[in-house]
């Protein structure tokens, strides 16, 4: 059975090797790496492209490869790694480089892939959990692996697959730049999921469908989750309830949920399976960042689409999600790097951008058209915040304007979304 399983899987295996690929913004940080000692870990939420990604980073070499996540594993009643390795050395031959797919499915996979780094293997592993990436990766694998997110597309991707010329220059052109409009919308609406982006599928039944088998994949089944019903409603939620502060208090009282410390442990899980992202106030006081609210948002655009309960979802957020997720796509690591901020006088800063001990930008996001009453409102949060972090990169993200505002020494800067997200 396992050697049926193996023939099948190298035949997948040569099949997409062969099919056409957008080439993502992470491969030449990857394949820096490919040589190393290191072992490389590709995480990011199922079709996200990780799989692809890692055949394509590997294309022009030998390596053997296995999928933990097929479904004839489950008939053939487990395997032994040592089974394992035979069938897969009988098929490839003495290669010693392997991609590992889903190997979170493999119960003690630290243990196999410990072993086979001592053995001299290059290995490629691919995750579908970020709790890989935390604490079973730092606790098992400590300084011997480099770990790569995969999420899904970013703007230029997006354009790349839509065979956009990526070009500000081009986009100043009225046909050009109206195109680009049009496809800023589309990619605001329904997100950057490869197949929703390559195929033109209908976006939001493939990830409602998507979104529910991460559920229960990644959640339900990983986490044997007895109360399936209240942890499927409090996804529903938090994602509809997308770019808004939430509590731990609030979420009891709205969804009757079990305890404080149950609903904690589901959001852990649902952040884990990459669903959402919670991103906690700035604030020099660690206390203060603990007992704030939080505020939620979804790992793709289109899951806000999908799962909507709303016939017209607000814009406005919808531009505020696509610009945290596109933030963590660049590097940034919310919590860490990332935070929204509450000045003094209770106004909210969208996002705050830390490097270090510095505090290096605040972004603001605003959809409406820009008049002197929302100008107002925006520009005076960010002034407020810039003298009390003494921040000077100041800027308001709109849908299609650009200028400048002053006030004493400072500037707020007015950007478009597209340029922004083509990498101004």
């Amino acid at each position: 059975m396992l050697k049926d399983i193996v023939n099948n899987q190298k035949l997948q295996k040569e099949q997409m090797l062969t099919a056409s690929y957008i080439m993502r913004n992470k491969e030449p940080f990857a394949k820096k790496w490919l040589d190393s000692n290191l072992i490389k870990v590709i995480l990011g939420p199922r079709r996200a492209g990780k799989s692809v990604f890692s055949l394509m980073l590997l294309k022009n070499r030998p390596f053997m490869y296995f999928n933990f996540d097929d479904e004839g594993l489950s008939s053939a009643g487990g395997i032994t790694t040592d089974k394992l390795m035979k069938e897969l050395h009988a098929r490839y031959g003495q290669v010693k480089t392997i991609l590992f797919d889903e190997i979170q499915n493999l119960p003690n996979w630290e243990l196999f892939v410990n072993r086979l780094h001592r053995g001299g293997y290059n290995l490629v592993l691919t995750g579908s959990n970020a709790h890989l990436l935390s604490q079973e990766l730092a606790t098992h694998l400590t300084g011997r692996h480099m770990p790569i997110e995969i999420l899904p597309f970013d703007f230029n991707e997006f354009l790349r697959a839509k065979k956009y010329q990526i070009n500000s220059e081009y986009a100043s052109l009225p046909q050009h730049h109206g195109e680009l409009l049009h496809l800023t919308e589309n990619y605001l609406l329904n997100g950057g999921f490869p197949e929703v982006t390559v195929n033109d599928i209908d976006s939001k039944d493939y990830l409602e469908v998507l979104f529910d088998a991460l559920l229960f994949k990644d959640v339900v089944k990983r986490h044997r989750v007895k109360f399936s019903t209240q942890i499927g409603n409090l996804a529903a939620h938090l994602t509809n309830n997308f770019a808004s502060l939430y509590t731990t208090r609030k979420l009891l009282e709205t969804l009757n949920l079990k305890s404080a410390s149950t609903t904690e442990k589901y959001i852990k899980y649902l952040e884990e399976a990459y669903l959402i992202f919670s991103l906690l106030r700035y604030s020099p006081k660690s206390a203060q960042r603990i007992k704030s609210p939080r505020k939620v948002y979804a790992i793709d655009n289109g899951f806000i689409n999908a799962k909507a309960i709303q016939h017209s979802p607000n814009k406005g957020k919808l531009m505020e999600n696509l610009v945290f997720t596109e933030l963590v796509k660049r590097g940034a690591k919310p919590n860490r790097d990332l935070f929204y901020y509450k000045t003094r006088n209770n106004r909210e800063v969208d996002f705050v951008i830390k490097n270090g001990t510095e505090t290096t930008a605040l972004i603001q996001v605003c959809y409406e058209a820009i008049s002197s009453e929302v100008e107002q409102r925006e520009t005076k949060a960010l002034f407020e915040a810039s003298g009390e972090l003494g921040v000077k990169k100041l800027i308001v993200l709109t849908w299609d304007e650009k200028r400048e505002v002053k006030k004493d020494e400072t500037t707020v800067q007015f950007i478009p979304l597209w340029e922004w997200l083509m990498g101004s």
